[in-house]
């Protein structure tokens, strides 16, 4: 077997661990009003050599925000760094961009979420053959048990504690022509650790939002997981945050509501051919699923209209509203459906 294709049998072998993660295939969600901000904490020191800091974020359980805590994870594989996800407005709502692992750090929002991860790119280590060196400048790095740092002072203007892009009052950045690159390249999705860790602090009433005021107990742990652990830290003092009560979240009701339908980019496989045609599959997709939005959400608001003209009941609207909801959560979870397939089959050439 000649080493270019065992390249390629690599390649596909890494793409398929990259795309079989669940994590990857998510339904998004609008919010109707932003997270609170993200809160200042103190970094756990670094367990041991290897790991990786993920920063906190808050995430969404369908009726609030939680807090995810900020942890040292080990990376899915050698030379892959992390990207945080990010929420960002859509015009009618938020939505989240999940974070992934990859060779290089994309776009997440401009926001600053401490520790080297300061709106653009990643200034807390970087990857030396088979060695994280980290900058101990950012970190909290023991060096007396890792030897592989280095200190780069870095300096940067964005003390912003915003954690959202666009809208009222978000982060106003938009990804560069490198940063759009970078999101076309191989992806890995959060570990399996990562996700238990973001299921602990799901289940975790002290995280919710309205029970904390954006101050979690738990800010950050020096393993996921390990919210009891000695080493926690916990978010430190700051204004009190409460969610807007005259703006209530609601799911989406019309195709309108949702985020726009998702366009991945082709895998790289080494196989320019088959790159092609999986873009041609997934250009055809994104058109055909902005076709069919466009026409159910014609067909609601006719409808609309016409119980508007009727006068219709309090309870008629309703019961048309939530006939409206179901067809749209029908629709988007067959487009996602749709999506994976795409993906299934890329696999299977």
């Amino acid at each position: 077997m000649s080493w270019a294709t065992l390249r390629r049998y690599l390649l596909f072998a890494l793409f398929l661990l990259s795309v079989s993660a669940a994590a990857f295939a998510q339904i998004q969600v609008y919010v109707s009003f932003g997270p609170p901000p993200i809160p200042v904490y103190e970094q756990p020191i670094c367990p041991g050599d290897g790991y990786i800091w993920i920063p906190g974020y808050w995430a969404w359980d369908g009726y609030e925000y939680y807090w995810v805590p900020g942890s040292w994870v080990l990376p899915p594989t050698i030379g892959v760094l992390w990207t945080p996800g990010y929420w960002e407005w859509g015009g009618s709502g938020f939505f989240f961009h999940q974070g992934y692992w990859g060779p290089h750090v994309g776009f997440y929002g401009g926001i600053n979420y401490g520790f080297g991860y300061f709106g653009r790119g990643y200034e807390g280590g970087r990857w030396d053959g088979e060695h994280f060196f980290y900058n101990r400048a950012v970190n909290n790095i023991n060096v007396t048990v890792i030897n592989n740092v280095y200190e780069n002072r870095v300096v940067y203007n964005n003390t912003s504690r915003v954690s959202y892009n666009g809208g009222n009052g978000g982060v106003n950045q938009r990804p560069t022509s490198e940063e759009s690159t970078f999101s076309r390249e191989q992806h890995f999705a959060p570990t399996n650790a990562q996700t238990q860790h973001m299921e602990a602090a799901r289940t975790d009433k002290e995280l919710r939002s309205t029970a904390n005021q954006g101050r979690p107990p738990v800010a950050a742990t020096e393993r996921p997981g390990a919210f009891n652990d000695h080493a926690v830290a916990a978010s430190e003092a700051g204004g009190r945050w409460e969610p807007p009560a005259a703006n209530p979240t609601r799911p989406a009701i019309h195709p309108n509501d949702l985020p726009p339908p998702e366009r991945s980019p082709a895998p790289y496989t080494g196989n320019t051919q088959l790159e092609q045609k999986y873009q041609q599959q997934q250009e055809k997709l994104y058109n055909d699923q902005v076709q069919e939005r466009q026409n159910l959400q014609q067909r609601q608001q006719r409808e609309d209209q016409n119980l508007a003209r009727q006068n219709a009941s309090t309870n008629k609207t309703q019961q048309m509203e939530q006939s409206h909801q179901q067809q749209t959560q029908q629709m988007q979870q067959r487009h996602e459906q749709q999506q994976q397939q795409i993906r299934q089959s890329q696999l299977q050439h």
